[in-house]
Protein backbone atom coordinates (compact mmCIF):
# COMPACT_ATOMS: atom_id res chain seq x y z
CA UNK A 1 0.00 0.00 0.00
CA UNK A 2 1.67 3.15 -1.03
CA UNK A 3 2.70 5.53 2.00
CA UNK A 4 1.19 8.68 1.90
CA UNK A 5 3.41 11.98 1.79
CA UNK A 6 0.84 14.55 3.03
CA UNK A 7 1.71 16.37 6.41
CA UNK A 8 -0.89 18.71 7.26
CA UNK A 9 -2.31 17.45 11.01
CA UNK A 10 -5.14 18.22 12.52
CA UNK A 11 -6.09 22.17 12.41
CA UNK A 12 -7.90 22.07 16.19
CA UNK A 13 -3.65 20.75 17.55
CA UNK A 14 -2.33 24.34 16.20
CA UNK A 15 -1.05 25.88 19.21
CA UNK A 16 -2.41 29.57 19.49
CA UNK A 17 0.40 31.66 18.71
CA UNK A 18 1.32 34.94 20.73
CA UNK A 19 0.13 38.22 18.87
CA UNK A 20 2.32 40.31 16.30
CA UNK A 21 1.50 43.96 16.09
CA UNK A 22 2.32 46.84 14.58
CA UNK A 23 1.37 50.39 15.76
CA UNK A 24 1.52 53.46 14.69
CA UNK A 25 0.12 57.17 15.54
CA UNK A 26 1.13 60.69 15.88
CA UNK A 27 3.06 61.73 19.07
CA UNK A 28 1.54 61.46 22.20
CA UNK A 29 -1.47 58.99 21.53
CA UNK A 30 0.07 56.34 23.91
CA UNK A 31 1.55 53.95 21.96
CA UNK A 32 4.44 53.14 24.16
CA UNK A 33 2.86 54.11 27.42
CA UNK A 34 0.13 51.05 26.69
CA UNK A 35 2.35 48.90 25.38
CA UNK A 36 4.34 49.10 28.51
CA UNK A 37 1.20 47.37 30.31
CA UNK A 38 1.63 44.27 28.26
CA UNK A 39 3.42 41.38 30.64
CA UNK A 40 7.15 41.24 30.99
CA UNK A 41 8.45 43.73 28.39
CA UNK A 42 11.52 43.36 26.69
CA UNK A 43 11.61 47.13 25.64
CA UNK A 44 13.84 48.17 22.70
CA UNK A 45 14.16 51.68 22.67
CA UNK A 46 15.45 53.63 19.61
CA UNK A 47 14.77 56.86 20.11
CA UNK A 48 15.58 56.94 24.18
CA UNK A 49 12.17 58.50 24.49
CA UNK A 50 11.21 55.46 27.40
CA UNK A 51 14.55 56.33 29.46
CA UNK A 52 12.86 58.87 31.28
CA UNK A 53 11.78 57.85 34.86
CA UNK A 54 8.36 57.49 34.64
CA UNK A 55 8.41 54.82 32.03
CA UNK A 56 11.45 53.05 33.69
CA UNK A 57 9.32 52.37 36.78
CA UNK A 58 6.76 50.97 34.60
CA UNK A 59 8.72 49.16 32.29
CA UNK A 60 10.60 47.33 36.09
CA UNK A 61 7.53 46.72 37.58
CA UNK A 62 6.20 44.64 34.90
CA UNK A 63 9.11 43.02 35.04
CA UNK A 64 10.49 44.14 31.95
CA UNK A 65 14.10 44.72 30.35
CA UNK A 66 15.30 47.78 28.54
CA UNK A 67 17.74 47.89 25.78
CA UNK A 68 18.76 51.57 24.07
CA UNK A 69 21.04 53.02 22.10
CA UNK A 70 23.84 52.73 24.86
CA UNK A 71 23.21 48.79 24.01
CA UNK A 72 23.17 49.07 20.35
CA UNK A 73 19.23 49.85 19.84
CA UNK A 74 19.73 51.60 16.24
CA UNK A 75 22.00 49.02 14.82
CA UNK A 76 19.94 46.46 13.06
CA UNK A 77 22.49 43.55 13.59
CA UNK A 78 22.77 44.08 17.05
CA UNK A 79 18.42 44.79 17.50
CA UNK A 80 18.09 41.00 15.25
CA UNK A 81 21.17 39.60 17.50
CA UNK A 82 18.42 40.52 20.59
CA UNK A 83 15.63 38.36 19.39
CA UNK A 84 17.11 35.82 18.32
CA UNK A 85 18.55 35.59 21.61
CA UNK A 86 14.82 35.81 22.99
CA UNK A 87 14.21 33.27 20.53
CA UNK A 88 16.77 30.56 21.40
CA UNK A 89 17.76 31.39 25.24
CA UNK A 90 15.46 30.57 28.42
CA UNK A 91 14.41 33.87 30.06
CA UNK A 92 11.08 35.39 31.56
CA UNK A 93 10.53 37.92 29.11
CA UNK A 94 7.07 37.30 27.33
CA UNK A 95 6.80 40.68 25.03
CA UNK A 96 8.93 42.49 22.72
CA UNK A 97 8.50 46.41 21.92
CA UNK A 98 10.42 48.20 19.41
CA UNK A 99 10.05 51.75 19.23
CA UNK A 100 10.30 53.13 17.00
CA UNK A 101 10.64 50.74 14.07
CA UNK A 102 10.72 53.35 11.98
CA UNK A 103 13.70 55.13 13.65
CA UNK A 104 15.49 51.69 13.02
CA UNK A 105 14.40 51.41 9.71
CA UNK A 106 15.38 55.39 8.60
CA UNK A 107 18.69 54.77 10.29
CA UNK A 108 19.50 52.00 8.29
CA UNK A 109 18.70 53.86 5.19
CA UNK A 110 20.97 57.05 6.20
CA UNK A 111 23.54 55.01 7.23
CA UNK A 112 23.53 53.19 3.64
CA UNK A 113 22.89 56.91 1.64
CA UNK A 114 26.33 58.18 3.42
CA UNK A 115 28.38 54.71 2.29
CA UNK A 116 27.33 55.52 -1.20
CA UNK A 117 28.41 58.96 -1.03
CA UNK A 118 31.43 58.65 0.61
CA UNK A 119 32.63 56.06 -1.49
CA UNK A 120 31.48 58.05 -4.63
CA UNK A 121 28.62 55.68 -5.79
CA UNK A 122 25.92 56.65 -7.94
CA UNK A 123 22.65 57.01 -5.45
CA UNK A 124 20.20 55.48 -7.54
CA UNK A 125 16.63 56.24 -6.61
CA UNK A 126 15.74 53.56 -4.08
CA UNK A 127 19.18 51.82 -3.67
CA UNK A 128 19.97 53.00 -0.14
CA UNK A 129 16.91 51.19 1.24
CA UNK A 130 17.87 47.83 0.10
CA UNK A 131 20.29 46.67 2.81
CA UNK A 132 17.47 47.82 5.49
CA UNK A 133 14.87 45.76 3.78
CA UNK A 134 17.03 43.03 3.54
CA UNK A 135 18.08 43.83 7.03
CA UNK A 136 13.89 44.19 7.76
CA UNK A 137 12.77 40.89 6.43
CA UNK A 138 15.59 39.19 8.44
CA UNK A 139 14.18 40.77 11.50
CA UNK A 140 10.67 39.49 10.48
CA UNK A 141 11.74 36.04 9.85
CA UNK A 142 12.93 35.73 13.58
CA UNK A 143 9.87 37.63 15.12
CA UNK A 144 7.65 35.36 13.42
CA UNK A 145 9.65 32.35 15.01
CA UNK A 146 9.16 33.58 18.35
CA UNK A 147 7.17 32.61 21.33
CA UNK A 148 6.88 36.14 22.65
CA UNK A 149 3.96 39.12 22.12
CA UNK A 150 5.42 41.37 19.43
CA UNK A 151 4.71 45.30 18.86
CA UNK A 152 6.73 47.29 16.65
CA UNK A 153 5.71 51.03 17.23
CA UNK A 154 5.90 53.30 14.22
CA UNK A 155 5.57 57.03 13.59
CA UNK A 156 2.82 57.69 11.18
CA UNK A 157 2.79 59.72 7.48
CA UNK A 158 1.12 60.97 4.62
CA UNK A 159 -1.00 58.00 2.54
CA UNK A 160 -1.10 59.11 -1.13
CA UNK A 161 -3.25 58.25 -4.03
CA UNK A 162 -5.03 59.31 -7.08
CA UNK A 163 -7.79 61.46 -7.72
CA UNK A 164 -10.21 61.42 -10.53
CA UNK A 165 -8.80 63.04 -12.80
CA UNK A 166 -5.37 61.42 -11.83
CA UNK A 167 -3.69 64.12 -9.90
CA UNK A 168 -1.76 62.94 -6.68
CA UNK A 169 -3.57 63.56 -3.67
CA UNK A 170 -3.37 62.74 0.51
CA UNK A 171 -5.90 59.90 1.02
CA UNK A 172 -5.06 59.93 4.84
CA UNK A 173 -2.30 59.05 7.06
CA UNK A 174 -0.38 55.48 7.08
CA UNK A 175 2.48 53.68 9.03
CA UNK A 176 6.49 55.06 8.06
CA UNK A 177 8.34 52.55 7.78
CA UNK A 178 8.86 49.03 5.11
CA UNK A 179 5.56 48.95 3.02
CA UNK A 180 5.16 45.68 3.39
CA UNK A 181 5.30 45.43 7.30
CA UNK A 182 1.54 45.48 7.81
CA UNK A 183 1.03 42.70 5.77
CA UNK A 184 3.92 40.39 7.77
CA UNK A 185 2.27 41.15 10.98
CA UNK A 186 -1.53 39.87 12.63
CA UNK A 187 -2.75 43.11 13.15
CA UNK A 188 -1.85 46.84 12.15
CA UNK A 189 -3.67 49.08 14.77
CA UNK A 190 -3.84 52.93 14.29
CA UNK A 191 -3.71 54.80 17.13
CA UNK A 192 -5.55 58.07 18.22
CA UNK A 193 -6.57 60.49 21.09
CA UNK A 194 -9.88 61.66 21.21
CA UNK A 195 -10.00 63.84 24.43
CA UNK A 196 -9.19 61.88 27.24
CA UNK A 197 -9.54 58.49 25.56
CA UNK A 198 -7.16 56.41 23.59
CA UNK A 199 -8.89 54.50 20.49
CA UNK A 200 -7.29 51.58 18.18
CA UNK A 201 -8.27 51.84 15.04
CA UNK A 202 -8.38 48.41 13.06
CA UNK A 203 -6.30 48.91 9.57
CA UNK A 204 -5.30 45.31 8.97
CA UNK A 205 -5.88 42.04 10.60
CA UNK A 206 -6.20 38.37 10.58
CA UNK A 207 -7.50 37.88 13.65
CA UNK A 208 -11.32 37.14 14.40
CA UNK A 209 -10.87 39.37 17.28
CA UNK A 210 -10.39 42.40 15.47
CA UNK A 211 -12.41 42.83 13.14
CA UNK A 212 -11.11 45.55 10.23
CA UNK A 213 -12.53 48.97 10.41
CA UNK A 214 -13.46 48.59 14.00
CA UNK A 215 -11.83 50.68 16.79
CA UNK A 216 -11.70 49.53 20.68
CA UNK A 217 -9.79 50.95 23.42
CA UNK A 218 -6.03 51.25 23.47
CA UNK A 219 -5.64 49.37 26.48
CA UNK A 220 -4.21 45.95 27.57
CA UNK A 221 -7.19 44.72 29.74
CA UNK A 222 -9.13 45.09 26.35
CA UNK A 223 -6.68 43.96 24.15
CA UNK A 224 -6.39 40.54 26.28
CA UNK A 225 -10.08 40.28 26.26
CA UNK A 226 -10.28 40.20 23.08
CA UNK A 227 -7.36 38.02 22.22
CA UNK A 228 -7.38 36.06 25.15
CA UNK A 229 -4.90 36.95 28.15
CA UNK A 230 -3.96 33.20 28.59
CA UNK A 231 -1.97 33.22 26.00
CA UNK A 232 -0.70 36.60 26.19
CA UNK A 233 0.51 35.97 29.72
CA UNK A 234 1.45 31.97 28.92
CA UNK A 235 5.60 31.94 29.52
CA UNK A 236 7.55 31.94 26.30
CA UNK A 237 9.31 28.44 25.28
CA UNK A 238 12.61 28.30 23.49
CA UNK A 239 13.34 27.58 20.39
CA UNK A 240 15.97 24.12 19.97
CA UNK A 241 18.45 25.40 17.38
CA UNK A 242 20.30 22.71 14.87
CA UNK A 243 23.10 21.47 16.81
CA UNK A 244 26.70 21.87 15.69
CA UNK A 245 26.84 17.58 14.78
CA UNK A 246 23.61 18.50 12.80
CA UNK A 247 25.20 21.28 10.94
CA UNK A 248 28.58 19.09 10.25
CA UNK A 249 26.33 16.14 8.55
CA UNK A 250 23.98 18.32 6.67
CA UNK A 251 27.51 19.71 5.31
CA UNK A 252 28.95 16.28 4.45
CA UNK A 253 25.33 14.88 2.77
CA UNK A 254 25.46 17.24 1.09
CA UNK A 255 28.96 17.31 -0.67
CA UNK A 256 27.68 13.35 -1.77
CA UNK A 257 24.01 13.52 -2.21
CA UNK A 258 23.15 15.49 -6.11
CA UNK A 259 20.89 18.47 -4.95
CA UNK A 260 19.00 20.84 -7.47
CA UNK A 261 20.78 23.64 -7.79
CA UNK A 262 18.17 26.11 -6.15
CA UNK A 263 17.22 23.27 -3.53
CA UNK A 264 19.22 25.35 -0.67
CA UNK A 265 17.60 28.20 -1.45
CA UNK A 266 13.82 26.37 -1.17
CA UNK A 267 14.82 24.88 1.62
CA UNK A 268 16.07 27.97 3.64
CA UNK A 269 13.03 29.70 1.91
CA UNK A 270 10.62 26.94 3.03
CA UNK A 271 12.41 27.67 6.89
CA UNK A 272 12.17 31.06 6.68
CA UNK A 273 15.42 31.52 7.80
CA UNK A 274 18.89 32.51 5.45
CA UNK A 275 21.44 30.09 6.39
CA UNK A 276 21.86 26.29 7.61
CA UNK A 277 22.92 27.16 11.04
CA UNK A 278 19.44 29.43 11.63
CA UNK A 279 17.24 26.46 11.24
CA UNK A 280 15.86 24.61 14.34
CA UNK A 281 16.37 21.14 15.64
CA UNK A 282 13.42 19.66 13.79
CA UNK A 283 13.91 21.37 10.46
CA UNK A 284 18.10 20.04 10.68
CA UNK A 285 16.84 16.37 11.55
CA UNK A 286 13.96 16.08 8.69
CA UNK A 287 17.02 17.75 6.19
CA UNK A 288 19.20 15.21 7.35
CA UNK A 289 16.51 12.06 6.87
CA UNK A 290 15.31 13.67 3.21
CA UNK A 291 19.17 13.58 2.77
CA UNK A 292 20.14 10.30 3.84
CA UNK A 293 16.37 9.11 1.47
CA UNK A 294 18.03 10.59 -1.49
CA UNK A 295 21.38 9.17 -0.59
CA UNK A 296 20.24 5.61 -0.43
CA UNK A 297 18.19 5.82 -3.73
CA UNK A 298 20.91 7.22 -5.40
CA UNK A 299 22.78 3.85 -4.23
CA UNK A 300 20.37 1.18 -5.67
Amino acid sequence: MAVSKLKAVDPKSAEPRKPKILAYGAPGVGKTWTSLDFPNVFYIDEEDGASLQHYTDKLKASGGAYFGSDQGSLDFNEVIGQIQALATEDHSYKTLVIDSFTKLFNTAIANEAQRLENEHKKNEFGIDKKPAVSQTKKLINWISKLDMNVILICHEKAEWGMDSKGERIQIGMTFDGYDKLAYELDLCLNIVKTGPSRLARIRKSRLLGFPDGESFAWSYPEFAKRYGQAVIERKSEKIQLITLEQLAEIGRLMEIVKMPDDWLEKLLTKAATTSLAELNNDQATKTIAMLNTKLKGEAK
